[in-house]
């Protein structure tokens, strides 16, 4: 089978196309035939042995992937010939054919492309966890995201007023970023260039609810100063590069908290917690309440190009390579 591989820790540019054997079904294990799958941030990272979970050299790209069943287990929930969106773990999704643990093979709603449905699992339960687990989101609440044209931007864009929001802050960097982000679902887009006075107006100076942060950097006391009394910053990622501090005076001004959100943490911790969320999420997509991401798409030819995207902050939405 065509995969896309690392052989060495040298960025995205180490990705190459490779032809290697198809891996073997193992005990409880799905066996996909892989139409798609996803980019997230953390394959750059593993593409430069940067990230915490280091495969062992060479190990394919990414960690979702959507598909059509080949083989399942006799007890699983799924069957040969369904429509699924999975999660691989550590790499082994950017490849014809893929095996992943049966209690992390989800149907796909028949309104959802399997393209779609590849960019659905790292950012949207991602982005559900946050909002529901970690910042406690309340009904009519007000949600800021950074780095809102990104894979987790535009997941916050699409679902945070499903799950119960009542307006939607993006922050972008540019004008065509912003296009992006009003496309995605956002009630209010600010340039990051002056972009804490801009909210401050927007909401008359009270303030958000919750920021979603998973850019860092030299925003992050600003996010604190944005908050709205009781307010919860939520630490998602770093892909700014740097990793921010916090003087915790600052917590004390108007009660608000600094949350650490870890969704893959989370989930190899607490067993069930996937399918937890894919009830929830599932009913909300198939009625249309949420929309399916409509990512950038490239074939599997260009997987490094795809995830050299992330890296220089030049994508746009969920990034999908092809492969079928």
């Amino acid at each position: 089978m065509r995969a896309a591989q690392v052989s060495k820790l040298e960025g995205p540019e180490s990705v190459e196309i490779v032809d290697i054997p198809e891996p073997e079904a193992y005990p409880g294990g799905v066996v996909i035939d892989v139409h798609a799958a996803g980019v997230a941030f953390p394959d750059v990272l593993m593409t430069r042995g940067l990230y915490q979970m280091k495969p062992e050299l060479p190990f394919v790209v990414g960690g979702e992937v959507a598909g059509v069943v080949r083989e399942a287990p006799a007890d699983a929930h799924v069957k040969a010939g369904d429509r699924v969106v999975a999660l691989t773990l550590l790499g082994n999704a950017m490849a014809e054919v893929a095996v992943a643990p049966a209690q992390m093979v989800f149907r796909l709603p028949d309104n959802v492309s399997l393209e779609a449905g590849a960019g659905i699992l790292f950012n949207d339960l991602t982005v559900h966890f946050c909002l529901r687990n970690r910042g406690r989101l309340a009904e009519g609440e007000t949600v800021l995201v950074h780095g809102a044209a990104g894979g987790i931007g535009t997941s916050t864009l699409r679902m945070a007023s499903a799950l119960g929001a009542g307006r939607v802050i993006a922050v972008v960097s540019t004008e065509a970023k912003a296009e992006v982000a009003r496309a995605n679902g956002a009630t209010d887009v600010v340039l990051a260039d002056g972009w804490l006075a801009a909210v401050k107006e927007l909401t008359g100076g009270r303030g958000v609810d919750i920021v979603l942060d998973p850019v860092g950097g030299d925003r992050f006391t600003d996010s604190v100063r944005s908050l709205a009394s009781a307010g919860r910053l939520l630490v998602v990622g770093f892909t700014a590069g740097e990793i921010p501090t916090v003087k915790v005076n600052r917590l004390l001004l108007k009660n608000v908290e600094v949350i650490g959100a870890a969704w893959g943490e989370w989930v190899m911790t607490h067993p069930g917690y996937l399918a937890e969320q894919w009830a929830e999420v599932e009913p909300l997509l198939a009625a249309g309440k949420i929309e399916p991401p409509e990512p950038v798409l490239y074939p599997l030819e260009r997987a490094a190009e795809a995830v050299a995207s992330l890296d220089n902050r030049t994508a746009t939405g969920k990034v999908v390579v092809t492969l079928r």
